[in-house]
């Protein structure tokens, strides 16, 4: 969910929804922006140094280095990077299949906020997180409920008569996770629901 316009609504510049098949919803903004009911038990779950993938805004970030554990965020907006940086979080301008700072070595990746649909394939984006793993990490994924499927669809982003770029947008439920595991050599270990979101831990 790159590109001018969401940089612009991390700005505060104006509203901007997403596009898709069915019709348009807000970009939810506010919830990037600051705690949200289920992060308690996500950021338990964290254990030594934690790799926030897509961090955006950076409240996950933001909240480990609060910990006291050591965290990068990771995410493809300056704006979010600038943002995460200001209120105390360690965050770099990286792609995740780029060069990212201590591959191997991570005890534990994020993907929150749906962030599995990254690039469309969340086959590609397992295998490479899983990569960047420390011996014996995990992954701990944010998904749908159960009974959503998992799917790709045609995003992009408008505010007014501006118009964003076509981009893919992977979603995996819960009882879906399990095959994507399977499909990438890992092994859901655990799964749980917080105030209504659904999160798999998986190792490989």
């Amino acid at each position: 969910m790159i590109g001018e316009l969401y940089e612009e609504a991390l700005r505060g510049r104006g509203p901007v929804e997403i596009e898709h098949a069915d019709g348009r919803r807000p970009l939810p903004l506010q919830d990037w922006l600051s705690a949200r009911p289920g992060d308690g038990g996500l950021l338990d779950r964290c254990r030594g140094a934690t790799l926030d993938v897509g961090s955006g805004p950076g409240r996950l970030t933001v909240a480990l280095a609060r910990r006291g554990l050591p965290v990068l965020g990771i995410d493809l907006a300056p704006a979010a990077v600038a943002l995460t940086t200001a209120a105390g979080g360690p965050a770099l301008c990286r792609d995740v299949f780029g060069r990212v700072p201590g591959t191997g070595r991570w005890r534990t990746v994020l993907l929150a906020d749906g962030n599995i649909g990254i690039g469309g394939d969340p086959a590609a984006l397992l295998r490479r997180v899983l990569a960047l793993l420390a011996p014996g990490g995990r992954v701990l994924i944010e998904v749908g409920p159960p009974g959503t499927g998992a799917r790709v669809e045609p995003l992009r982003l408008r505010s007014g008569p501006s118009v964003g770029e076509w981009f893919p947008w992977a979603h995996v439920s819960a009882d879906a996770a399990a095959a994507l595991a399977a499909a990438c050599a890992a092994t859901v270990t655990e799964l749980w629901e917080e105030a209504g979101r659904w999160f798999v831990a998986l190792r490989s």
